[in-house]
Order: structure tokens, then sequence, then C-alpha cells
């Protein structure tokens, strides 16, 4: 295993019990349950329209245009785990691409959320390991042996704080981070206004107006 001092292995995550409940809740319901907190930035797509994320956050900060940092990333996970990847403000390379899915999906990764581009973009829908980005880049990244990345420390998106452990979901509508701590209750809330949000629907559906439902 990737071993140094900008590396931690040893994280608490989220309970896979949650992780199994979010599974069923689409990102924009538990954003708007949990008080429409935790959207990462609009610009980070599934690569493919049927991807989809749900699991324990592990953090990357990687360099710009070096992707070093992501291949070690991925021999400090466990089984179900998603990259979440920082790359600063050098979104147009291509991160990651074929050959590093194929070594995350024999890892048993969750999949990958960068803020940054990738390539290989048939390939990877074909391989099936779900990839989220702001869209796909040919260009080379580096290998600097020099150059300083973290694992598993806190990461910030914009003004998203994203802590190793926390709860990431990601579908078609975009990618929303929940904090390890409240996820239990958030995705209970999210149960909630799912159940509330499927009465509506059929009270629609007899023909009732949103404007007396909600009382607009």
């Amino acid at each position: 295993m990737p071993s140094g001092p900008t590396i931690r292995a040893d994280i608490d995550r989220v309970a896979p019990a949650v992780v199994e409940k979010a599974r069923r809740l689409s990102a924009a319901t538990l954003h708007e349950a949990a008080g429409r907190i935790g959207s990462m930035p609009s610009a980070i797509k599934p690569v493919a329209p049927s991807f989809r994320i749900c699991g324990p956050v592990v953090t990357v900060d990687s360099p710009g245009a070096d992707n070093l940092w992501l291949h070690r990333a991925i021999y400090v996970t466990q089984p179900g785990d998603v990259l979440v990847v920082h790359v600063g403000d050098a979104h147009e390379w291509g991160y990651w691409g074929e050959i590093m899915s194929v070594a995350a999906k024999a890892r048993g990764l969750g999949g990958l959320a960068i803020d940054g581009c990738v390539r290989d973009g048939a390939m990877l829908e074909q391989l099936g390991f779900p990839v989220f980005a702001r869209g796909l880049c040919i260009r080379g990244t580096g290998k600097d042996f020099d150059a300083r990345g973290w694992i598993n420390h806190p990461t910030l998106f914009g003004n998203l704080a994203v802590h190793p452990g926390d709860l990431v979901v990601g579908d078609a509508d975009g990618v929303v981070v929940l904090p390890r701590q409240r996820a239990a209750e958030l995705v209970h809330d999210a149960e909630q206004r799912e159940a509330k949000e499927a009465a509506i629907l059929q009270r629609l559906r007899a023909g009732e107006r949103t404007l007396e439902i909600y009382n607009f």
C-alpha cells in the first residue's frame, strides 16, 4: 500500500447500511432533504448517462496535469469507496482512462468523481466503471515524483469542504456529498421527502393543481 506523510490509509467511513439506503435515492433528493448542501460543481457529470456512484469518499488532492496521486489512491481504498479528486484549476487534462478504470474495477472501487477531465470515453462506458468528470480531454498528464499531493485529507471544491469517509452520491443530475456524521439522519430525511413527493404525484395525476397543493 502506498504510504507517506500526506497519505492517510485509516479513515472512518459512512456506515454500509446508510450507503445501501442512499443507493435508492437521487442526488437531487438528498441535496434538497439535507437543506440544499453538498452539491459539487455542476460541470461534473457522468461520462455515460447510466453511470451512478454511491459510497464512502476517499479524497485526493492532485497536482495539476499529473495523475500519479490518482494511481496511488487506487491502492489506498477499500471495496465500494469512491475517489473524489481535486486538481486545482488544471481541468483541461485527461487524468483518468481505460487502464486506471480497469485497475480500479479490479480493486472493487465504487467510482470516481473528478473536478477535471478524463479520456477514453467510449471504453469507460463499455467497462461500466462509473466516472464523473468535467468532460473528455486527450491532453496527457505527467508523473512528477517530487510533486506533493494528499490522500484522505479535507479537500475544497469551491466552497464545499469534502472529508474522507463522507457519503457521495452522483447520477445524471449531478453529485452531492453529505457529511459522514450526519449521513444517516440526512438519508432518513431524504426517504421521507421521497415518500411525500410520491403522494403529491398521485394527487397531480388525479387532477389536482400544484397551485393548491403547495398553496402558492
